[in-house]
C-alpha cells in the first residue's frame, strides 16, 4: 500500500524533530504549518503506523517539555534586559 501524503509528512516531521532536537513550534515554523498539525501528525498519526519512530520523537518531545520552563525563564530575562 502506498503511503498517503499525511503519512509521508508525519514521517518527515518526525525525522526533522529527532535530527534537530526541535520543538513543535520550531518545526511548525520550518514547514509553514500550524503547531496543531505538527502535534497531531507526530503524536497521534505517527503512532498508528510507525511505532518505533513515534517512540524516538516522543523522547525528544518529552525532553523539550522538561526544559520548557528553563527556556521561558531565559526569554523573560532577555526581554527585561533589553536584549
Amino acid at each position: 500500500m502506498a503511503k498517503t501524503y499525511i503519512e509521508e509528512r508525519a514521517i518527515e516531521l518526525a525525522h526533522y524533530v529527532i535530527e534537530n532536537k526541535s520543538t513543535v513550534r520550531e518545526t511548525a515554523k520550518k514547514f509553514y504549518i500550524s503547531k496543531s498539525t505538527v502535534h497531531k501528525d507526530i503524536v497521534e498519526r505517527l503512532q498508528s503506523f510507525d511505532k518505533s519512530l513515534y517512540l524516538e520523537v516522543k523522547r525528544v518531545l518529552d525532553e523539550n517539555k522538561a526544559e520548557r520552563h528553563l527556556r521561558g525563564g531565559l526569554a523573560t530575562r532577555k526581554k527585561y534586559r533589553g536584549e
